[in-house]
């Protein structure tokens, strides 16, 4: 028998499966969607939405249909992109099975509503999981470490920033999102300006945000730039 057919009968069996990071702004908290398992394994444990890919699915299509049966959210209105494969031996007791996480971004997204194999859905602080008040089901912990981290290389030099923000928003509610996932306050005013001099970060919309107390805020809405030039880095422009 041929080396590389001998070889090909002692490979393992293996499955594909897609986990989503699925991240927003509630209460001035950068929140992640978890689910409660309700099947084994790690019955009751909270974990990320995900699970098996079927025939003829594509991993996007995969990924879109388990947050809607998972949760009842319509991945339709976020920013989805792949943010790697996990495929270590034993990261799920079932047997070989490989996943494809996926980054998900959204504006104060809703209240999840759990279904299929969750038991419930919810938003959970980030803050808390990252300090390991809860653990996660598999090696979702290592995945939403990776999922933040990519978040936060990405708000330096891309416009993922504006995912999180309504159509149109004030440039104190886009700092605000840089501040709440960086960790760190921002000079507003050295903020303005990196963001106006960012060519195409976003653009004015001539409209007026009027707060119940306060002065109005000029409105903008994302501009068609994805690459940010000159990039925000962190640490610059930090108050305190």
């Amino acid at each position: 028998m041929d080396d590389w057919l001998k070889d090909s009968t002692e490979v393992e069996a293996s499955w594909v499966t897609v986990d989503l990071a699925i991240f927003t702004l509630r209460a001035d908290q950068l929140m992640v969607l978890l689910v409660e398992r309700g099947v084994e394994p790690f019955l009751g444990r909270p974990a990320l939405p995900g699970g098996y890919v079927q025939k003829g699915e594509t991993l996007t299509e995969g990924a879109l249909r388990e947050l809607w049966e998972e949760a009842g959210i319509d991945g339709g209105r976020l920013h989805l992109e792949q943010l790697g494969a996990y495929g270590d031996p034993g990261r799920d007791p079932r047997g070989r099975v490989v996943t494809i996480a996926y980054l998900a971004l959204g504006p104060d997204l809703p209240i999840p509503v759990g279904g299929t194999d969750a038991q419930h859905a919810y938003w959970s602080p980030v803050s808390q999981l990252i300090n390991g008040v809860n653990e996660l089901a598999f090696d979702h912990a290592s995945i939403l470490v990776d999922a933040l981290e990519e978040i936060r290389r990405k708000l330096e030099y891309t416009a993922i920033a504006t995912a999180f923000c309504e159509e149109t928003f004030s440039l104190s509610e886009l700092r605000r999102v840089y501040e709440v996932i960086w960790g760190q306050r921002l000079d507003p005013s050295n903020f303005r300006r990196k963001v106006i001099n960012a060519a195409g970060l976003v653009q004015p919309t001539g409209e007026q945000q009027v707060p119940a107390t306060g002065r109005p805020a000029a409105l903008y809405r994302r501009g068609n730039a994805w690459l940010l030039n000159p990039p925000l880095l962190r640490g610059g422009g930090q108050v305190g």
